[in-house]
């Protein structure tokens, strides 16, 4: 550490120092949390985004087609993601194969398109230390044990909901779950998605605690189905 005469001086030198030590270890923690190694995780996060908040976020002025009137999409899977129990790996090395192209456009039917599957397979896929093709089948099943209460999946009116009513609305539907298994996260005014913790073996768990943090709005904004 530098030490400048006179008091500001001394307080200045000391605070460089400090900026330097937390620069150095904000580097370290992001590289060791993007080095991790494939199949070495504690445990899934399941995400599941509300198609109409993505596309007027940002879907439609990418001409997603995901956001073509007439899909019908409310929940998508957005991702299924290896989970450390605090942080997460990304961009992991594996030996396995990339997905071919129908692989990828296959999962379009339940992501929205086979564009985000081929980013989550890169981004998180390749942390599972699972073959593309089980990744996939694992995050379908994943995807189908989560039930969504039907007057969601059809909304046809643009609604504001309190998080907790949509939170109890979703445990309700799944017995299996508890409050401290799932968070509802929003952006802006709009519900971004539902997280569900589940363990390697997809059994509900309970989420650790950089995952639980919920939307702080007092209502959340759920535009219509398309």
């Amino acid at each position: 550490m530098q030490v400048f005469a006179g008091k500001s001086g001394v307080y200045i030198g000391a605070m460089t120092g400090l900026i330097k030590r937390l620069c150095v270890a904000c580097l370290l923690a992001g590289s060791a949390r993007a080095e991790g190694l494939a199949g070495e995780f504690d445990y899934y996060v399941l995400s599941l985004s509300w198609s109409p908040s993505y596309c007027a976020l940002e879907g439609e002025t990418r001409g997603d087609a995901q956001c073509d009137l007439g899909r019908d999409f409310a929940f998508t899977l957005h991702g299924l993601w290896p989970q450390y129990e605090a942080g997460w790996p990304s961009d992991c090395h594996t030996s396995h194969r990339d997905p071919a192209r129908a692989e990828t456009a296959a999962m379009a039917e339940i992501m929205g398109s086979g564009g985000l599957a081929w980013h989550e397979w890169q981004k998180h896929g390749r942390c599972s230390g699972l073959s593309s093709q089980a990744y996939f089948e694992t995050a379908r099943r994943a995807f189908g044990t989560f039930q969504i209460p039907g007057e969601l999946q059809s909304l046809r009116r643009d609604i504001l909901i309190p998080p907790e009513l949509l939170e109890r609305a979703l445990l309700e539907t799944n017995p299996g779950l508890t409050a401290d298994m799932l968070t509802v996260t929003c952006k802006g005014e709009r519900l971004l998605d539902v997280r569900i913790c589940l363990t390697r073996t997809l059994e509900p768990r309970e989420c650790a605690a950089d995952v639980v943090a919920d939307c702080g709005l007092g209502k959340v904004l759920l535009e219509k189905v398309r």
